[in-house]
Formats: C-alpha cells, sequence, structure tokens
C-alpha cells in the first residue's frame, strides 16, 4: 500500500476534525465513540491514531477549530459592515439568534455546542474554550467601543461579555424546549434579539 503523502494525511487529519465536530456538536463529546466518527469521516477506526493521541485530544481540537471557524465568520460580518459597528453588531445577534443556528447545532457555533463539554472535560479543554471566548470578547469589545465612543475600554469589555454571555444562553434555552415547545424556543431567541438591539 503506498504511504499517504503530507498533503493527503492533512486532508484525513482535517476530515476528523470536521466529523467530530459535527458529532460533538450534537451528541456531546462523551455522546458518540471514535468508531462512529472514524465511519462519519469515512475512514477507519484504526487510523484515528495515526492523527490523535485520545479522543480528548480531538476534544481539544475540534473545540479550537469551532471557535476559529466562528471567528472568521464573525469577522466576514465585520467586513460587510465597514461603516457601522452598530449594523455588525445587529448582524451578529441575527445571525446567532436564528432558528437554523439553533436546529443545527452541528455547523454551529462551538460556543454554545461545545459549553458544557467544556465545563467537564477538565482544564485542557476549558482553556481552549476560555482562548475561543477571548477571541469573541475582544471582537465585540472593540465593535462596542466603535458604536459608542463614550464607553472607557473596561465598559466596553464588560458589555461585550454580556451581550455574549446572553446569545449563548438564549441559544441554550431555545435548545432545551425546541422539541417540546417550538413556540418558546422562537419566543427566546426573538425576545433576546429585540432586547440584545437596544444596549
Amino acid at each position: 500500500m503506498p504511504r499517504l503523502t503530507q498533503e493527503q494525511k492533512k486532508l484525513n487529519h482535517d476530515k476528523i476534525i470536521e466529523a467530530a465536530g459535527r458529532g460533538f456538536r450534537t451528541h456531546g463529546v462523551n455522546g458518540i465513540g471514535i468508531a462512529d466518527l472514524m465511519k462519519a469521516a469515512e475512514m477507519t477506526h484504526g487510523g484515528f491514531y495515526n492523527h490523535f493521541d485520545s479522543k480528548d485530544d480531538l476534544a481539544l481540537a475540534v473545540i479550537r477549530e469551532g471557535f476559529t471557524s466562528s471567528l472568521t465568520a464573525l469577522a466576514g460580518i465585520r467586513e460587510q459592515h465597514p461603516g457601522s459597528a452598530r449594523d455588525a453588531l445587529d448582524h451578529m445577534f441575527n445571525q446567532y439568534l436564528d432558528p437554523e443556528h439553533r436546529d443545527h447545532p452541528e455547523f454551529g457555533c462551538a460556543s454554545a455546542a461545545l459549553v458544557t463539554d467544556a465545563g467537564r472535560e477538565g482544564v485542557a479543554a476549558q482553556s481552549e474554550y476560555q482562548h475561543g471566548l477571548e477571541g469573541f470578547f475582544t471582537a465585540i469589545t472593540e465593535m462596542v467601543l466603535e458604536s459608542d465612543a463614550d464607553l472607557t475600554a473596561e465598559q466596553a469589555r464588560e458589555q461585550a461579555i454580556a451581550l455574549f454571555s446572553q446569545m449563548v444562553g438564549a441559544m441554550l434555552l431555545s435548545r432545551a424546549v425546541a422539541q417540546s415547545s417550538p413556540g418558546l424556543a422562537d419566543e427566546v431567541l426573538k425576545a433576546n434579539n429585540a432586547r440584545l438591539k437596544q444596549v
């Protein structure tokens, strides 16, 4: 059997992270096994250990990649509104607090989909999650400062933390009742979106 090129090895590595990202966001880190993740990546179970030492290592990579992807998307939103940080903030609220985001966690932001796992998986997972959080806090702080020149940097960061925390909390609450009470789930998203835009 021919040896894999570095390019193919990288592609396989990325496929595993992508499949695990979908699986972990949907079922939680402990809700899906390596065999099923590798099957979703269309690879053999034994091939996993050519890329990761353990499932914990994979979880760290998924958290890291999840936040990187989300922060790239946020940067794209900011670029769409070069003249108005306020419009960029509203766009962010609309996109995050969207029923489509709620109903498809497998493709959504790691901030809500992996928050419980990060809390349970130990210091390393929390550190990766913290790094992602700081990325969001920094980006949102910059937008808050641009939209309100009267705020100090400290006040803007405080507001950014509160805004993002409300976004994540609203998403978690909406997902918690999405099947039992779709109307309430939608109401949670709409109410928080409306309130966030008043800040």
